[in-house]
């Protein structure tokens, strides 16, 4: 149960949006930025990073939806999402996307964690200076979101199908559409 009277029976960040509209759509606006916007990782990298960071966070809502979001992206779907999750040292990703999780992680853990040994090493993969900022801006945008959802203590969907279901309105028409 919600810490506060939210006036929605919405899960998770939806059940804030609705609660407070004009918060909503500059979250939505940043997550659209992030996570749709152009780069060099795909969208499902992106939201694969968002899974993970949320996953370490140990926030269940942004955990689920993210992943059904990268899911939704991935050609591996769930099963590589599911491995990532659980240990990306070992999954099946390329060296480039392991070390921006890697960077990801050590921001989750806290912004002054990523050294200049992650950055070296995530060069040496490829990576660019734009992804590794992309990177720091998602891993800590997602601690925000994580804290956000879970300090207010919001619920999570009633059946798990639901997280499918919000990731074909994410992929289709992006975060927008979650503000309204």
């Amino acid at each position: 149960m919600p810490h506060i009277s939210l006036g929605n029976d919405a899960p998770g960040i939806v059940s804030l949006f609705q609660y407070r509209p004009e918060t909503a759509r500059p979250l939505c606006d940043l997550a659209d930025a992030l996570l749709r916007g152009p780069s060099s990782l795909t969208r499902g990298e992106r939201e694969l990073i968002a899974a993970y960071v949320s996953t370490l966070n140990d926030c269940d809502f942004c955990a689920s939806s993210h992943a059904a979001f990268a899911a939704a992206q991935l050609p591996e779907g769930m099963t590589l999402v599911d491995q990532v999750r659980a240990d990306p040292s070992s999954a099946p990703v390329s060296p480039k996307l392991r070390a921006l999780l890697r960077i990801a992680a050590a921001v989750q853990r806290g912004g002054k964690d990523v050294r200049l040994a992650h950055v070296a090493a995530a060069r040496d993969a490829g990576v660019t200076d734009l992804e590794i900022h992309d990177t720091v801006l998602i891993a800590a945008a997602f601690c925000m979101y994580n804290r956000y959802v879970d300090g207010l203590s919001t619920t999570l969907p009633d059946n798990p199908a639901g997280y499918a279901a919000m990731a074909d309105l994410i992929v289709s028409a992006g975060y927008a559409a979650a503000a309204r």
